[in-house]
């Protein structure tokens, strides 16, 4: 079958073996991708990955165990666990020791005609839920689980650095829990979309000083330079939500962090289910930020215009 390969640089094939599917899973065949940030991390080195990358996705179910998947259209958890340790039976797996990630440790992902993935994982999509906002689920998860770090009893004020596309969805998450955002860049047409969603946007060299000492910051930069920037802006015990993830090392002074009693929290995937209802509910519509598109048979091609400086959300259609 066609799959995009990380193997050295990310290239095209067209004789990667159709996964095996295994008792528990499911075969998904693909319908739409998209390219993520943490996909580029992995052509650059992050995690010392090889295989096909790609985790956001919106497929047709082709083959499982249970009949009742065959046909339907899914998006997936990433995280696939043991399902038998306590963290599996408590909280999920998405911290399971054993787990595998799609796309991202010990399993193949979603750039492959073919994908295999848990039972457990699938998650269906309303068939009122077209594909372009389908495919926005998983990093939709990933920005709605920062709304779980917010006081409900005073949702105060936040500023999301980062203008790119996982910035953008975290901005409008918590706009959408009724938290007063302003989401911080440095690409006056990324800010431009936001404010279209009636957001508050800003350019992170005109940030004013009434917007800075923000009781949440969340870094969604995408940089090394991220994590600094949001603990300078954060108010005295004040939280900051790390979501950036970087091939290298970051180096940071952390004494602010003892010097104002911050709280320094890492944030990763969140619930599956709740970003398929919030979108079908129509309370964020990611469709805006679709950049570019491109088949399959040019996976590598979007792999480069992703990693465009600004480049938005780039999909890729099977």
């Amino acid at each position: 079958m066609r799959a995009l390969v990380l193997d050295g640089s990310p290239h095209l094939v067209h004789d990667r073996p159709t996964p095996a599917r295994r008792p528990g899973e499911a075969l998904v065949r693909l319908r739409v991708a998209g390219v993520c940030d943490t996909d580029l991390q992995l052509a650059r080195g992050y995690l010392g990955f090889r295989g096909v990358p790609g985790h956001e996705f919106v497929g047709e179910v082709i083959e499982a165990d249970d009949p009742r998947w065959r046909g339907r259209r899914v998006v997936a958890d990433i995280n696939a666990g043991c399902g038998e340790c306590e963290e599996c039976r408590a909280r999920g797996g998405h911290h399971c020791p054993n787990r595998t990630v799609l796309g991202i440790v010990g399993r193949d992902g979603a750039f492959a005609e073919v994908l295999a993935v848990p039972e457990r994982c699938l998650v269906a999509v309303p068939d009122a839920l077209d594909d372009d906002r389908a495919v926005f689920a998983e990093p939709l998860a990933a920005a709605l689980h920062v709304l779980d770090e917010v006081d409900p009893r005073a949702p105060g004020r936040a500023l999301v650095l980062g203008d790119g596309k996982l910035g953008q969805l975290i901005a409008r998450a918590l706009a959408s829990g009724g938290v007063d955002t302003t989401l911080v860049g440095h690409h006056r047409h990324k800010l431009a979309l936001a404010e279209a969603a009636g957001l508050g946007a800003c350019l992170a060299d005109a940030l004013p000083s009434a917007l800075r000492g923000a009781p949440l910051v969340v870094d969604a930069t995408g940089s090394e330079a991220g994590l600094a920037a949001a603990i300078a802006l954060t108010a005295p015990r004040g939280t900051v939500v790390v979501k950036t993830t970087v091939a290298g090392a970051i180096s940071v002074d952390l004494a602010p962090l003892v010097i104002h009693e911050l709280r320094l929290v890492g944030s990763r995937c969140g619930d599956l289910e709740r970003a398929i209802e919030v979108l079908a509910a129509g309370a964020i519509d990611p469709r805006p930020l679709i950049e570019a598109r491109y088949p399959l048979a040019r996976a590598d091609e979007a792999f480069a215009h992703a990693g465009r400086r600004g480049a938005l959300k780039v999909l890729v259609d099977a």
